[in-house]
């Protein structure tokens, strides 16, 4: 039944026990919800005619421009592609190694730095100034030369117990490069958790260091979840400089092909397996975003 306005709706009580049965929809209310659904289904439909015809106006300009038959020969090729794809797939599965293992490493290498830059204590002073320093240089170099200099500097000194392999020296430079990064996305969440909680962490009798790892980290790590994945996404795209070393991941196999045939239609493939692996992660990235934007709203729950 209907309130006096038809605002709310209110349970039904049984003539018989007087017990409240479950809860009845007003008039409004469900008239609500009907104009609510036909507007989101005139918006799903308005959505996807413009889509559909955005999508068809650029291939009708593209495949109807001048170079598209060259275009076409020299990117497009499928034959060129299922020949070069094997190898590239092959490729690509050094690159996923690369992005898992590098992945791990830079997590606990970017919460050390973030929490190395947290010391208050004067005797620490040397560790939070390396630590500083640590992500001013190294978010200061590009990647690319990071590789380089890592790639081509380390085995030029001959010593003892360095890797040889360019597979792990470039992802040694990636967790370098990276590290910084995630240092200070670690550092950022545990700066934006109040004052009050470290406070009442306290009051119950927690140490400083069990206040950090019981009530600051928890929270601080819910909270950077969706940077931390926009970083590993650009991550996994990055793999691919490990190529400039020689090893025979993706891009490395989409160049021997490319050179040997003169046609570029194998680095296509490569892009199709980036972007197959990125873009769930981009999903599940804004999903998580807008999860933590519903709990941070008032009244938003888990």
């Amino acid at each position: 039944m209907a309130d006096g306005v038809g605002r709310r709706a209110r349970p039904e009580v049984t003539a018989q026990t007087g017990e409240k049965a479950a809860w009845v929809k007003s008039e409004r209310q469900r008239e609500r919800e009907r104009r609510r659904r036909r507007a989101d289904v005139r918006s799903g439909s308005v959505a996807a005619a413009s889509t559909v015809l955005c999508a068809v106006l650029v291939v009708l300009v593209v495949v109807g421009s001048p170079g598209w038959p060259r275009v076409h020969e020299t990117f497009f090729n499928w034959g060129e592609l299922t020949g070069a794809f094997p190898d590239v797939l092959r490729g690509f599965w050094l690159n996923v190694r690369i992005f898992l293992i590098a992945e791990v490493v830079i997590l606990v290498l970017g919460l050390l730095v973030a929490l190395a830059r947290g010391l208050r204590t004067p005797l620490l002073f040397p560790l939070r100034a390396l630590a500083v320093a640590y992500t001013d240089v190294f978010r200061g170099i590009p990647t690319i030369l990071l590789v380089y200099l890592v790639g081509f500097g380390l085995p030029a000194l001959r010593l003892q117990g360095l890797p040889e392999s360019p597979a792990v020296l470039g992802g040694f430079a990636l967790v370098l490069s990276y590290g910084a990064y995630v240092a200070e996305v670690f550092r950022a969440g545990i700066d934006s958790i109040h004052p009050s909680q470290r406070a009442a962490a306290r009051s119950l009798g927690l140490s400083k260091a069990q206040s950090l790892r019981y009530v600051v980290l928890p929270q601080a790590v819910r909270r950077v979840v969706p940077p931390l994945l926009n970083d590993f996404a650009s991550l996994q795209k990055d793999t691919a400089l490990v190529a400039v070393l020689g090893p025979l991941e993706a891009l490395r196999q989409a160049q021997i092909h490319s050179a040997e045939t003169f046609n570029y239609t194998p680095y296509l493939a490569t892009a199709v397996l980036f972007i197959a692996l990125t873009v769930p992660m981009a999903r599940f990235t804004d999903h998580l975003a807008a999860r933590a934007e519903r709990r941070r709203a008032p009244g938003g729950g888990r």
